[in-house]
């Protein structure tokens, strides 16, 4: 068995190294024969005048996965926290599976949610089409939470009784207890819920098409409409080709030293603290 589970982990080190080398061999190229600042800076996305500049795209995602953060972070981690030390176990009985339901619900179905309910609501209130920046970050939100609260509360749980108990003896309530000794000695735990629910923000591509409006254009303002990197790369692969087609695969790359940034940096965090 030691020898099957060395395979299965050469396997997907394989697999994880010979995807990145597509990546880069296919990708590198075209940014070499753009131009690294015309490719990364540029502020035109015109593939048949041969303009290839994803400012905007890159711009837009960030703007989108700072926005699913700032919505599901801490409803997620409260909800965690919630599940672990504060729900009563009848409640607990019936949140649980509809969390698990929430994680597998196909993306598309979050995106016609998001139609249908979260843009008319926006359109009521600011009187926009309802597409942009803040509807794909409220619908973001709502999908990196199963991730968050699933990770986050097996780290609460993980943390030694002692821990509640020792904060008890010292004159701490139930509620001081849990957020003075608890949560801080899960906070591990829950970073990596949080780079894991980034992840899926950063990656999310269908959602986001059906509710960012994908204007590729650097956006004014949290109600305009825009493109990330992934919903440019997904509506343009299926009739790209040439320079254009390797364009789109050197996206792929940004995309995956951006997400390599942020573990990183999440990573140092965590360190740090």
């Amino acid at each position: 068995m030691k020898f099957v589970f060395i395979a299965a982990a050469c396997v997907s080190v394989f697999s994880t190294v010979l995807i990145c080398f597509f990546i880069f061999v296919n990708g590198l190229p075209a940014i070499g024969e753009i131009g690294i600042f015309k490719f990364l800076l540029g502020t035109h996305w015109r593939p048949s005048n041969g303009v290839y500049g994803i400012f905007p795209m890159i711009v837009g995602s960030v703007y989108v996965t700072a926005g699913a953060v700032i919505v599901g972070v801490p409803a997620g981690v409260l909800c965690a926290v919630f599940m672990a030390r504060f729900c009563p176990k009848r409640l607990y009985s019936l949140m649980k599976p509809a969390i698990g339901l929430l994680a597998g619900i196909p993306s598309i179905v979050y995106g016609f949610f998001g139609l249908v309910v979260i843009v008319p609501v926006v359109q009521e209130i600011f009187g926009t089409n309802g597409k942009g920046i803040l509807t794909a970050s409220l619908l973001l939100g709502i999908m990196i939470l199963p991730t968050i609260i699933s990770v986050s509360e097996d780290a609460i749980r993980s943390v030694p009784e002692s821990y509640y108990e020792g904060a008890l003896s010292l004159g701490d309530t139930h509620e001081q207890a849990v957020f003075r000794a608890v949560v801080p000695a899960a906070k591990s735990g829950i970073l990596a819920g949080i780079i894991l629910g980034v992840g899926r923000a950063i990656g999310e591509t269908m959602a986001v098409i059906i509710v960012a409006g994908n204007q590729a254009v650097i956006p004014e303002s949290i109600l305009s409409g825009v493109r990330t990197m992934t919903s440019n790369i997904v509506m343009e692969m299926g009739y790209a080709s040439g320079l254009h087609r390797q364009a789109l695969i050197a996206t792929g790359v940004v995309l995956f030293v951006f997400i390599l940034f942020i573990n990183l940096s999440f990573s140092a965090i965590k360190k740090e603290r």
